[in-house]
């Protein structure tokens, strides 16, 4: 199971995710994001996270050289883009694309529009804060596409309930962020290390 913590914006949150057995760190780029971190900061933070774990950028509608050149100063592996962004937009990206669709409640993605190479993340629709909200996305929607393609799961997901989502979705991946914080952009150990621990046992469950 792919797991990525988002949202960090201190050296020690980063360094308490990788310990707990994160796959990937997020990092906020979006500048109306209360998770919002500095690039530069960013770059510092990257610059002890083993090379094994993904390091992926959070953008909404901006500009692609600006994504690009963010992506470069900061060493990030992946981009990940939550805002309206197009195919065309995706194949300027100089980074694999993690493309976050949004759930709405009268609405089904149609994953189909987006290639293979990109990796779809299933988030709840909030056309203002644009994902970190807690809200729970439409599991049994969201285990439809599943079954499609390769999916990480995003949308309120906490150690409380990351078991039974991950039961339900059987998605590829999940992605965490308000789950495991005492607020925005703090994370909180202990719950880092429930929430790694209720991932490898609802992986134990499925393969039962």
């Amino acid at each position: 199971m792919f797991v990525k913590i988002c949202g960090i914006t201190r050296l020690e949150d980063a360094d308490a995710a990788v310990a707990a057995g994160a796959d990937a760190l997020g990092f906020v780029f979006w500048p109306k994001s209360p998770r919002f971190v500095d690039p530069e900061f960013a770059r510092e933070i990257s610059a002890g996270v083993p090379e094994a774990v993904r390091l992926i950028g959070v953008f909404v509608d901006q500009p692609a050289g600006q994504v690009n050149e963010i992506a470069e100063r900061v060493g990030l592996t992946d981009v990940q883009l939550h805002g309206d962004e197009s195919l065309e937009y995706v194949r300027q990206m100089a980074r694999r694309v993690v493309k976050a669709v949004p759930m709405a409640p009268d609405a089904t993605p149609v994953l189909q529009r987006w290639p293979d190479d990109v990796t779809v993340l299933l988030d709840v629709h909030d056309p203002v804060r644009k994902g970190g909200t807690g809200k729970i996305i439409d599991w049994v929607a969201a285990s439809r596409m599943a079954k499609e393609r390769q999916v990480i799961l995003a949308g309120g997901l906490t150690p409380e309930n990351v078991g039974d989502a991950i039961s339900r979705v059987r998605p590829w991946g999940i992605d965490v962020s308000s789950g495991v914080e005492t607020s925005p952009g703090i994370k909180d150990p202990m719950r880092l290390k429930a929430l790694f621990e209720a991932v490898h046992g609802s992986h134990d469950t499925t393969r039962s």
